[in-house]
């Protein structure tokens, strides 16, 4: 039997890369996940989910303050993950995005297969999850110019050491191409999709957006949009932009913070539509689990959107970060009608048991070349 790891940036939030770990974890229940930094507790009840997994967090972790300060001391990654001896393993799984997860040095023999969700958007110029103004926001400009020029090529030094890159949608492909130079599958990250058994309710008076509340989601123009309009929005999540997105938000918004699997199951069934305005989205998997009960998406068209939804079956797209263009849309969607079971079959797509399926072929077949 192989001896395997699995590598993720860190465990603090629960997000779409969260849940390509968990698939990961469910696939290898025993391979310990190595993580920068691991909080419990921040996960709320998605903790749990993780509660029989053997999570290792490095040194940098257990400093005070690490989630909050990693960011901005992200010029100590290189040595954080040097830190971490992975060379009993056989295997190594890692789970990359921002914090560089990726070429460890291994003993003869050892490889590593990389699910990337994208290369560092900050390291190549994609909207990220905060933003400065003012002073502030000179001085982060400032200090990455200086930061990122060395953090870009210890990034790409240590893409050319993985053994096989796997891209979440066919636009992340196109970066790791570009930036890396290298070649990727394309594994589309796991669905939960509803069972038939589900009943889609046949009233639906509300419009649906949320998740991780970073800037790089645009929800702050989602939200200006309904209370230009008027029109009921239910917006779910936690995050960075919590605060101000409260105080924008209007009478027509319903602010509804963070919500169980099982609350978010009941929005998604009961929305007539889910609204995303990312602009350079790496996939995107909310779109997808709103698709699964039914629920068609009006989305912002770029990115890995393009690769979920079907336009005029399963969503509509605007084509402007503006009020304007999404009010537009909106008012087009109001006027169009679409099918629940076109919307499900579409999601049926991207299934948990597909990305299972597909992972354990990957794995087998480059595991088995030497």
């Amino acid at each position: 039997m192989k001896r395997i790891a699995i590598v993720h940036d860190y465990l603090i939030d629960f997000g779409g890369a969260e849940r390509v770990l968990l698939a990961l974890h469910e696939i290898y229940p025993e391979a310990p996940i190595y993580v920068l930094i691991y909080r419990k507790a921040s996960l709320g009840h998605f903790g749990s989910k993780f509660d029989d997994a053997r999570v290792i967090q490095s040194w940098f972790g257990r400093l005070p303050f690490a989630d909050k300060i990693i960011s901005p001391l992200r010029f100590l990654i290189p040595g954080i993950w040097k830190s971490i001896n992975l060379k009993e393993y056989d295997l190594i799984i890692s789970s990359s995005s921002w914090a560089v997860a990726k070429g460890f040095d291994k003993k003869p023999g050892e490889k590593e297969i990389c699910y990337c969700h994208t290369p560092p958007r900050y390291l190549y110029g994609y909207d990220t999850s905060r933003k400065f103004a003012g002073l502030m926001g000179k001085l982060v400009k400032i200090y990455g110019s200086i930061v990122n020029r060395f953090m870009r090529k210890y990034d790409f030094k240590r893409a050319q050491k993985v053994d096989y890159f796997i891209a979440n949608s066919q636009e992340v492909a196109g970066r790791i191409q570009k930036f890396y130079h290298r070649d990727s599958a394309v594994i589309y990250p796991p669905i939960e999709i509803p069972d038939s058994r589900f009943q889609i309710p046949n009233s639906k008076n509300y419009f649906l957006a949320g998740g991780r509340l970073v800037a790089s989601k645009n929800f702050d123009l989602i939200i200006k949009t309904f209370n230009k309009l008027g029109l009921p929005l239910k917006f779910y999540g936690s995050g960075p932009a919590c605060e101000s997105l409260k105080e924008i938000a209007g009478p027509s918004v319903e602010i509804l913070g963070r919500v169980s699997d099982e609350e978010l199951s009941e929005l998604y069934a009961g929305a007539l539509a889910y609204v995303l305005a990312e602009k350079d989205e790496d996939f995107g998997m909310t779109p997808v689990e709103a698709m699964g009960f039914g629920t068609p998406v009006i989305a912002y068209r770029g990115g890995g959107y393009l690769e979920s939804i079907v336009e005029g079956k399963t969503g509509v797209f605007f084509d402007e970060l503006t009020v304007e263009s999404l009010s537009d849309a909106i008012q087009k969607f109001e006027k169009m009608k679409f099918n629940s079971e076109d919307c499900i079959t579409q999601a049926r797509k991207f299934s948990s048991v597909r990305f299972k399926k597909e992972i354990k072929e990957f794995v087998g077949v480059h595991t088995e070349q030497g």
